[in-house]
C-alpha cells in the first residue's frame, strides 16, 4: 500500500467522518454508517456512495471488514495512519533516513 492511497483516501471530508464514526463506534455495519452520517453530519449520499467510500478507505487499509452471516462490519485500521506519523513526525530532529 502506497502513501498516496492513505492521502487519496483521506482527502475526502465523507471519508474521514466515516473515519471519525468508526473511531468513535467500531464495528457498524453500511446502515448504522448511513444512519450516524445523516444524522449527526447531514450528509444524505446513497448507501451506494458510502459503501464506495468504504471500499477506498478498505482499499488504502484504513478500514478492515468482516462478514457475520449477511452483515458485513466494517472497523478502522489506525497502522497506515501510523506508518506516516512514524515516518514524519516520530523521529528525532536531525535525523535522516
Amino acid at each position: 500500500m502506497e502513501n498516496g492511497d492513505v492521502f487519496k483516501a483521506i482527502a475526502d471530508p465523507t471519508r474521514r467522518k466515516i473515519l471519525d464514526e468508526l473511531t468513535e463506534r467500531d464495528g457498524q455495519t453500511l446502515f448504522e454508517i448511513c444512519s450516524r452520517l445523516t444524522m449527526k453530519h447531514r450528509i444524505t449520499s446513497s448507501r451506494q456512495a458510502i459503501s464506495q467510500h468504504l471500499e477506498l478507505l478498505e482499499a488504502a487499509g484504513l478500514v478492515v471488514s468482516r462478514r457475520e452471516g449477511r452483515y458485513k462490519f466494517h472497523s478502522v485500521n489506525p497502522a497506515p495512519l501510523e506508518q506516516i506519523v512514524e515516518r514524519w513526525l516520530n523521529r528525532p530532529a536531525g535525523e535522516s533516513r
